[in-house]
């Protein structure tokens, strides 16, 4: 026995939205509190929240911050000994869909605590993660900084950077049109994001980056262990 269609559908019925939850990472090298530099990426997370929602996903961000990691950075720099703390970060790190990278700017350059930071990092671990580069410095002399400098560090990391870089200094945050950048840097990190594209490139091009031997846990190598070369570092005949 049939029902008869009315033309109406109950709600339960309809087909339902697919949700995703992606994660973000905040790094913040700020070292007052409160501090500009991490005010400017939480606005970021807030719009990227905002534009992620808007398109069934649901963003969860993590705060990493380098103030607290200064001395577990350091001891990692000069003896390699990762703190449980520091650990914790890079697997944050690790885990995230897209990450917001700030950091106030002295002399003309990145807070060093930022850059040793990302120097302790394994080189494998951030491959195709889809970053945010933002600066906060007392003078607009430093704005071209997180092109000039912090772009070739995530380069090296083989990062994807998004197009817009944020500088800000103390006339910033009055002007109008600093909304409008923040919104336009958060819109191209959720488009990569949500198309997945750190997934992406890992999954189908993982091969084909050149990998350090101990990097990313060990997982970026495989061996072939029946090769002339391996039989003969085995004391196998080539």
């Amino acid at each position: 026995m049939t029902t008869p269609f009315d033309g109406a559908l109950d709600a339960t019925e309809l087909p339902q939205p697919e949700t995703r939850t992606v994660s973000l990472a905040i790094v913040s090298a700020g070292t007052s509190d409160p501090s500009t530099t991490t005010m400017l990426a939480r606005r970021v997370a807030e719009k990227a929240a905002a534009l992620g929602a808007a398109q069934g996903l649901t963003v969860q961000a993590r705060l990493v911050d380098l103030r607290a990691l200064a001395a577990d950075v350091t001891t990692a720099l000069v003896s390699q000994h990762i703190s449980p703390a520091l650990q914790e970060a890079s697997d944050i790190m690790r885990d995230a869909d897209g990450i917001i990278a700030s950091t106030p700017v002295y002399k003309a350059g990145a807070s060093g605590l930022f850059t040793a930071f990302f120097q302790v990092l394994d080189n494998d671990l951030l491959i195709g993660t889809p970053v945010v580069l933002a600066a906060t410095a007392g003078s607009a002399r430093h704005a071209l900084v997180v092109d000039d400098q912090m772009r070739g560090l995530f380069a090296y990391l083989r990062t994807i950077t998004v197009p817009t870089a944020l500088f800000a200094d103390p006339d910033d945050w009055n002007r109008s049109d600093f909304g409008t950048r923040i919104e336009r840097a958060a819109s191209e990190l959720m488009a990569l994001v949500a198309s997945d594209f750190r997934g992406s490139v890992r999954g189908e091009s993982w091969g084909a980056y050149q990998h350090s031997y101990g990097s990313a846990g060990g997982t970026e190598l495989g061996i072939d262990l029946n090769s002339d070369l391996m039989r003969l570092a085995t004391g196998g005949r080539a």
